[in-house]
Order: structure tokens, then sequence, then C-alpha cells
């Protein structure tokens, strides 16, 4: 598997194909938009890891581009920008993931590996789960054909579990993924935004889509 690496900071570029290719990986690193885009444009890769703060042409300008261009790799976003507006737009633009930094490469390693196992099949612009639909461009979820009254927070909640159906994803990130990595880990934020999104998308059908994992955390599962 070929890994793209687009990353300003050297070091931090060196070490993240220093982990990847010791586990398997073939990665290759650039450090400005420019040549990432024109890499990603030329070469076959597997996975692009992409920075959104890049010199001359950012991140977001980059993923624009690709997807503009019929390109479906998987790409997985790194940021120090950890507000719920940037990672919402990564998404919708039509990345794969978002890791805001700093993170533990393991998880990172964790979520390249999960995405690759999926293949290149994408639903850029829509997601589904039995009967629950989520629409990303419109920002509209339904299940059994009624429509869902979600908060944006709510929304974000519902699609990272939807994304990742089938996985047993952790409070910690969770909380990550939808408040930012700076939250009071003592709070039981993630568990209070799980119950209200059951009452509006699981409560009223018989048919339950979210599950607890007790002591590890929450999935989202056609069982």
């Amino acid at each position: 598997m070929r890994i793209l690496i687009i990353e300003d900071e050297k070091k931090a570029a060196a070490y993240l194909q220093k982990g990847l290719t010791e586990n398997g990986f073939t990665a290759d690193t650039t450090h400005s938009g420019e040549d990432g885009l024109h890499l990603a444009r030329t070469e076959a890769y597997d996975l692009v890891i992409l920075d959104i703060m890049l010199p001359g042409r950012d991140g977001w300008s980059v993923l624009q581009e690709l997807r503009a261009g019929g390109s479906d790799v998987p790409v997985i976003y790194l940021s120090a920008r950890d507000v719920v507006q940037d990672r919402v737009r990564g998404l919708e633009l039509g990345a794969d993931d978002y890791l805001v930094k700093p993170f533990a490469f393991s998880e990172l390693l964790a979520r390249v590996r999960t995405i690759l196992r999926r293949g290149s099949a994408r639903q850029p612009e829509s997601l589904r789960a039995d009967d629950l639909e989520m629409d990303l461009v419109s920002h509209k979820a339904r299940r059994g054909g009624t429509a869902l009254d979600l908060t944006a927070k709510e929304f974000l909640l519902l699609s990272l579990l939807l994304r990742r159906k089938g996985e047993v994803l952790s409070r910690t990130l969770i909380a990550e993924q939808v408040w930012g990595i700076n939250f009071d880990s003592d709070t039981n934020i993630v568990d209070v935004a799980i119950r209200r999104l059951r009452r509006k998308m699981d409560d009223p059908f018989e048919r339950k889509l979210i599950h607890t994992v007790r002591g590890v955390g929450y999935v989202l599962d056609e069982r």
C-alpha cells in the first residue's frame, strides 16, 4: 500500500513516514500543497494524509481540486484546527477522516488501516444504515421516511457513527471528533449527547441502531 504525506513540518512528515514504513507501507512525503496536489494527481496512491495549513495552496484547496478532477483516493486530514466547523467542512469536502493534532500515531495507524480495508468505494453525499439516511449536502437526516430534527452537534455525532458503522468508538475518540480534544474527561458529555440522539432516532423505532459496548464506547450497527 502506498501513502502520500502532505505536511509542511518536515520533522512531523519524517516521523509519519518512518512510522508508516515500519508498519509495512510505502510512504512518500512532500511539504507544499502544490507539490502534493501534483503527486496525488500523477502517481497512484492508496491514501493521502493531508495537512490543512500548507504554504502556497492549503489543504482545503488540495482536496477540492482532487475531488473536482474525479479522484476518489481516500484522504485523512491532519490539523491543529479543532473547531467543529473545520471538521464538518473537511468531511463535506470529501475527506474520509479528520484527526486533530496532537494525536497518537497508533490511532492514526488504526484509522489508516480501517479506511484502506473499506476500499475505494465512496459515498461523498449520503450515508445509510437500515432505514436511516443522511444527506451530507443538504444537512438532513431521515429515519423510516421521517425527518429527524437534529442540532449541528447531533448531526456531526450521527455522521461520525454512521461513517464508521460497525466500529466501536471510544468516548474519547467521539469527544475528540465532535467537541475537540480539549474536553473535561470527568464529564459525561458524550453519554448525554448519545442519550439525546437516541431519543430522536432510536426510541421511536422498533429497531435500535446505536448500541452501548460496556466499558468501551458506542457503535452504530444493524443488529
